[in-house]
């Protein structure tokens, strides 16, 4: 019985090859066109979070407490020598790097502008920016004079300068554990030699932030050797989304406060959750064109054979008989969509894997993608969507085979008249 039902389905579904086939491509472009999106939010998101947390941010953060509100340069990292053994320690921690963070003006004999003067050490530092790969002129902290500094692009141009151009950096001093008054005069100024220009997507990065050693930007600042920040990178990215993960309690302690960058930013993980919403209503627009393919396609071909199906039903073949051929041509029809969709969807997804699509310089929510956007292949997109597909095929001809089912033989014959 089975195999005469399948046998009369795939007959069935090519009485009419050009409605099948336009049918089946459109359930197949449906289909493909899901698992390509799928691919896409993938590699979309991965791509985000590299940027954010591998262009300078870290996978984690370790501050004092209160410093990334108010960002008072007095506001040092407590007992850093035990935390940074204990960091050495941890076998999730794959590198880490010491910072230190202050406003400051930087002045050029043709212009002024505001700036973060970054204090870096550039062994570790790395490891954990991508400044050193985006040095367009110049070199990266070659060399050990402590009066070079590397700026971005953008403010290059702002301060009409060029690569060996003296510039002078002014931060207000901290004393006693305090940030000295503006209205002390107790400044620091120290003249530095443009070392290096980089350039990144990230039009803040290259505007308003420079990069000094470490130590000379605490001895500028009378830190002694304070830093405000410690950025980390996990061993596995996936230490850096967990919120549980115990390390964050581990190092939040002595009013240090360790953060993930789920955490310092917060608007991205609110963009993935949109993303994901996103998904869903592709994915139920998508399914909303196979259901009206295969209604479409189900009932013109019914309408067609109603003299058939009224043979049927008088020569005493069951309702339900009537309902499983129906079924069966939805099943096939399914399988044929299925099929071209799943190479179609591949196909596509597979050429942009390799070429990849540039949206560089697009920002979202404040993250900017800075590489190529490379689509991420699963194999549950080949498994999980097409399953999906079929059955939701099936249920789409529930209708269809349910109105074939109760059709009485006489209205069936004298309707094909």
């Amino acid at each position: 019985m089975w195999r005469i039902l399948i046998k009369l389905a795939w007959r069935n579904i090519f009485r009419n090859k050009r409605r099948t086939i336009i049918a089946g491509i459109a359930i197949g472009i449906g289909l493909a066109a899901l698992i390509f999106v799928d691919a896409l939010w993938i590699g979309m998101e991965r791509n985000m979070i590299k940027a954010a947390t591998a262009s300078f941010l870290g996978d984690g953060q370790i501050h004092r407490e209160g410093f990334r509100d108010t960002q008072e340069v007095e506001k040092t990292i407590n007992d850093l020598g035990a935390l940074t053994s204990s960091l050495e320690q941890e076998a999730i921690v794959a590198h880490f790097t010491r910072r230190t963070l202050a406003f400051g003006m930087i002045t050029s004999p043709a212009n002024v502008g505001a700036i973060n003067l970054m204090g870096i050490h550039p062994p570790t530092e790395k490891y954990l920016s991508q400044i050193d790969d985006a040095i367009i002129e110049g070199t990266y902290f070659e060399g050990n004079s402590e009066r070079d500094i590397v700026i971005g692009k953008k403010l290059a141009e702002t301060l009409e300068v060029e690569m060996d151009s003296r510039v002078v950096v002014t931060v207000a001093q901290v004393r006693n554990g305090r940030r000295v008054p503006s209205d002390s005069g107790d400044f620091s100024q120290e003249m530095f030699r443009i070392s290096g220009i980089y350039h990144l997507a990230d039009q803040e990065m290259n505007s308003g932030m420079a990069f000094v050693r470490l130590e000379k930007a605490q001895q500028m600042l009378a830190l002694g050797n304070g830093v405000h920040e410690i950025a980390i990178k996990f061993t596995d990215t996936k230490y850096g989304q967990d919120k549980d993960l115990p390390f964050w309690d581990g190092y939040s302690r002595h009013g240090n406060q360790a953060s993930s960058w789920t955490e310092i930013l917060p608007q991205l993980e609110a963009t993935f959750e949109m993303i994901k919403f996103s998904r869903y209503i592709m994915g139920v627009m998508l399914f909303g064109v196979v259901v009206f393919g295969i209604v479409n396609t189900l009932f013109m071909s019914l309408y067609e054979r109603m003299f058939e199906f009224g043979v049927l039903r008088a020569i005493g073949t069951r309702p339900s008989g009537m309902a499983q051929l129906i079924l069966f041509e939805a099943g096939a029809l399914a399988i044929l969509s299925i099929v071209f969709g799943v190479m179609l969807g591949f196909v596509v997804t597979y050429f942009f894997t390799i070429v990849g699509l540039d949206y560089t310089g697009i920002e979202m929510m404040g993250v900017t993608i800075q590489e190529l956007i490379y689509p991420i292949m699963k194999p549950e997109q080949f498994v999980f969507y097409p399953i999906w597909v079929f059955v939701f095929t099936i249920i789409t001809g529930l209708y269809p085979a349910w109105y074939a089912a109760k059709m009485s033989p006489a209205d069936a014959m004298r309707r094909s008249f």
